[in-house]
């Protein structure tokens, strides 16, 4: 039975994107946005600008692009603004990236120089590698939650925006587990009036975004919003949330092979990573507390795809190790190799090699973009709480506490589909097919 989809508001007037961490790719993302208006490039790798998604039967050839088919802002109407511990406006943050070309970002000079951050909520306690001087102060951490919802708020009147979303693009903070002080809401707002040090600057962030009512997208492998008093704050304020950390490089490849072994039934020995990158985010990653969060979210994508408790004969053993080398004249320009041990037939040994050179912020920026759109449309559909439908995004996808994370990422785009689909009360799509051949 086909539901009759879900009651969205229209995307009426401007939309803001608020994003903290304006590096290299909030800029890419801003930068790219700005071309695409303009005329100047396509925004190649975006689903809501780019996909298109089938609707029915295959006899009946309906395939309407996404950003048709479901009410999402139009890029014209995106306004951004940011915070970084650096004072660079826009444009001089894209130059000293060195992602875009000049030709490329002297097209948008006017646009990216008119993008001031303010002072951002930062210690070098949670990123111990970068230091900046614009930098809020306060006598705790919930006077800091105070002057970024004022922020905010003249954000808001100044642009005149009608709605806000906001996209943490910030550094890989040390590694953190849940403790008492994230349990409950209340615990969390006593713990910031108390400067406990179990809160980071990302989840001052997200505290002030969600008790303004404003979508939170967690980019980063940081513990964020990944907590029950956030979880809290977004029930009771109808909020979605997503997160965490953009799936741009190897883990995407992972995403996409690991599934394929798994589907044919080959076995696995090992897999052995290792990355060299030299932007702003090797650099954090160079600091062992950074990068042990950065591993944990690396590191849980091929159990939880290849399921060895169900497989042990093919799983149950693997030997999988993740390394992350600083080389600064790399650039943004990360390079990823993997070493792959497989076995198949009578368990015969084979192997695959992967040197990925990608271009991280230029594949994280479409995700930017895509998220900012779907999160918005998500609370004008009265969304809230975790949208594990936009697991697609992610390397750590958040979840219910009770289930496990979904990292297949053919699972997650057909999650994704399937969601939309119900959204505008359209029949979800199995595959099965039989119909064809009765």
């Amino acid at each position: 039975m086909i539901k009759k989809g879900v009651k969205i508001a229209p995307a009426k007037g401007k939309l803001g994107v608020l994003i903290p961490g304006l590096g290299a790719v909030a800029t890419t993302f801003i930068a790219g946005v700005e071309a695409v208006r303009k005329g100047l490039a396509r925004p190649i790798g975006s689903l809501t600008q780019m996909g298109t998604i089938r609707l029915g039967k295959r006899t009946e050839n309906r395939v309407p692009a996404i950003r048709e088919f479901v009410p999402l802002a139009d890029l014209n109407d995106l306004v951004f603004g940011g915070w970084d511990i650096f004072p660079d406006d826009g444009y001089q943050i894209a130059c000293k990236a060195g992602v875009l070309e000049r030709d490329l970002l002297d097209s948008v000079r006017d646009e990216l120089e008119q993008l001031r951050p303010m002072k951002a909520v930062f210690s070098r306690k949670y990123v111990k590698k970068l230091d900046g001087p614009n930098v809020k102060r306060g006598r705790n951490k919930w006077e800091l939650a105070q002057q970024l919802k004022e922020d905010i708020r003249r954000f808001q009147k100044e642009t005149g925006v009608d709605r806000t979303v906001m996209v943490w693009c910030g550094s890989t903070e040390v590694f953190l587990k849940p403790s008492d002080v994230h349990s409950s809401l209340a615990k969390f707002e006593r713990g910031l009036k108390a400067n406990d040090p179990k809160i980071p600057s990302s989840m001052v962030y997200a505290y002030a975004a969600l008790s303004l009512g404003i979508p939170f997208a967690n980019g980063a492998p940081n513990l964020t919003i990944d907590i029950e008093a956030m979880r809290q704050l977004a029930r009771k304020n109808n909020v979605p949330v997503c997160g965490k950390d953009f799936k741009t490089g190897q883990t995407l490849m992972k995403t996409i092979l690991a599934p394929g072994f798994k589907a044919r039934m080959l076995g696995l020995d090992g897999w052995f990573s290792t990355n060299i990158l030299g932007n702003r985010d090797g650099e954090v990653l160079d600091d062992p507390e950074s990068f042990k969060t950065k591993e944990e979210s690396k590191l849980g994508v091929l159990e939880h795809i290849l399921q060895p408790e169900v497989y042990p004969e093919l799983y149950g053993k693997i030997h999988h190790k993740v390394r992350i080398n600083y080389y600064p004249p790399r650039g943004d320009n990360k390079e990823g190799w993997d070493n792959i041990d497989i076995f198949g037939w009578l368990g015969y040994p084979m192997q695959i090699k992967v040197d990925f050179l990608c271009r991280d912020s230029i594949l994280a920026a479409p995700i930017v973009l895509d998220l900012v759109l779907f999160l918005d449309l998500a609370r004008r559909a009265g969304m809230r709480g975790i949208q594990e439908w936009l697991s697609f995004y992610f390397k750590s996808p958040m979840c219910a506490p009770q289930l496990y994370p979904e990292h297949d990422l053919f699972i997650q785009l057909m999650k994704l589909k399937n969601t939309l689909r119900y959204m505008r009360g359209e029949e979800m799509i199995t595959h099965l097919g039989l119909e064809y051949y009765d």
